[in-house]
């Protein structure tokens, strides 16, 4: 299994300009700040070609516009997925995804209409040999540092061999990518005890048990901030409950101390004077750290970010993408989901 591609080999990474709520200047920006930052990827800028350039004259940016590859058509938020993929076929989100499936990019980043970016990713681009389902996770701070959650919302109503795909491929990215080199990975249930959880989650784990992965068996709700796991896998409706409240989090964490401060001039003080430590501990809780969430499981890399993304969050989407292109990430996902596939009995593989 390669480490890391040949350093003669530059990734190419294509940004649908045209996705997320300030398109496209905040894509341009951001795109366009990654590719000075770095000179180890190519940028492809997708979307309309008028639009694009005058972002770029606007705001004296060093790029060349021969780059730019122009798509008229925009899928909108509001959108059906499906439909939009047959009836927008010059979409940016379509071109981007045939990029990838044609090898004429490594990468392909949005933050335009989930939905689409995901089913253009699985139907266009195509999944890893073997893989059922893609996934998108979630990174949830925790008291050892990261916990990684997986499905979040990319389908539901998974199946045992699903959360099984989930695990294998939630356990590789967080060794590649986030330095843990055993995770220790779980089955969210109502308790640790076997029998606890549902019949998709038992049947996931008895799948988990006949491999070589470092599964510790089933987890609680309060173990994803407790430290306890590195890889947390469930269905994609409870995953994207969890992490729709984790969101929310902060905004409560910030209007109580507000509540406190307005009460007690006194607190008021203490607050004031330890603003900048809490806003150093929430950093980790800010989605432009990250910029957006890899789909997992799709033959190339796929990122999709959030529609409010800032010029920040673009720009570090684009560097995770080519992070995850140098350190040869979707071929060690594929050579894994094989490996551990003959590892289990093929009888309960579909649950």
């Amino acid at each position: 299994m390669n480490s890391t591609i040949s350093s003669n080999q530059r990734c190419r990474i294509a940004v649908d300009a045209m996705g997320g709520d300030y398109a496209p200047l905040n894509a341009v920006l951001g795109a366009v700040e990654a590719y000075n930052h770095s000179d180890s990827f190519d940028l492809l800028l997708v979307g309309k070609e008028t639009e694009i350039k005058k972002v770029i004259s606007e705001n004296n940016l060093d790029f060349n516009s021969e780059n730019i590859i122009n798509a008229d058509e925009v899928i909108e938020m509001g959108e059906s997925p499906a439909s939009s993929l047959k009836t927008k076929k010059k979409s940016s989100i379509v071109i981007g995804a045939q990029l990838v499936r044609d090898k004429n990019s490594d990468a392909f980043v949005s933050a335009g209409n989930t939905g689409a970016m995901m089913a253009a990713s699985t139907l266009i681009t195509g999944r890893i040999k073997s893989v059922g389902r893609p996934t998108i996770g979630a990174e949830m701070p925790n008291v050892n540092g990261i916990c990684y959650l997986y499905d979040v919302g990319s389908s539901k109503d998974s199946k045992p061999v699903h959360l099984f795909e989930y695990a294998v491929m939630g356990s590789i990215f967080a060794k590649e990518m986030g330095g843990i080199i055993n995770p220790k990975i779980g089955v969210l249930s109502m308790g640790e005890e076997e029998g606890k959880g549902n019949e998709v989650s038992e049947a996931a784990s008895r799948l988990l048990k006949q491999t070589k992965l470092n599964f510790i068996g089933n987890v609680e709700g309060r173990d994803i901030l407790a430290g306890e796991v590195d890889v947390i896998v469930c269905d994609g409706y409870v995953g994207n409950v969890l992490l729709k409240f984790g969101e929310a989090v902060p905004k409560l964490l910030k209007y109580l101390l507000k509540q406190t401060a307005d009460t007690n001039f006194l607190d008021k003080l203490k607050i004031g004077i330890t603003k900048g430590t809490l806003k150093k501990a929430l950093k980790s809780l800010d989605y432009q750290e990250y910029g957006g969430v890899p789909l997992l499981g799709i033959n190339g890399i796929s990122i999709i970010g959030h529609g409010s993304s800032t010029p920040k969050a673009f720009k570090n989407m684009v560097l995770r993408a080519d992070e995850m292109y140098q350190k040869n990430l979707v071929q060690k996902l594929t050579n894994s989901i094989i490996e551990y596939s003959n590892q289990i009995d093929k009888a309960e593989i579909n649950g």
